[in-house]
């Protein structure tokens, strides 16, 4: 196949962020991707996190996508999470959590 064919065939949206920079966002992509579960695992050079779903009355899920990030990637997105959340609960209200066990010590708490 061509190039030519290549770039008619992609569509998408482009994501606007500060600055000059432009970021493509593929349709299956922008169609986006639920998870009900995820786990954060880390090492000294890397975090990674695992998101999966989880159907409901199931002993097992599955991971749709696992993102890696270096350590001050992971301390910037936790940075805009938490600005987004409070955007947010100031908009919608307080998000209310439902009592969650205490994961076991040790470990990164990913799958092996």
């Amino acid at each position: 196949m061509s190039d030519k064919s290549n770039k008619e065939k992609v569509s998408g949206a482009t994501l606007k962020v500060p600055g000059n920079l432009k970021i493509h966002v593929d349709d299956d992509v922008a169609q986006g991707m639920y998870s009900n579960f995820q786990v954060i695992g880390n090492n000294e050079t890397e975090f990674i996190f695992d998101f999966a779903y989880l159907q409901p009355s199931q002993p097992r899920g599955k991971v749709r996508a696992r993102i890696i990030l270096s350590p001050k990637h992971a301390k910037s997105l936790l940075g805009m999470l938490t600005e987004r959340v409070r955007d947010y609960e100031g908009t919608y209200g307080t998000i209310s959590l439902p009592m969650r066990a205490v994961p076991p010590k040790g470990g990164s708490g990913l799958p092996n």
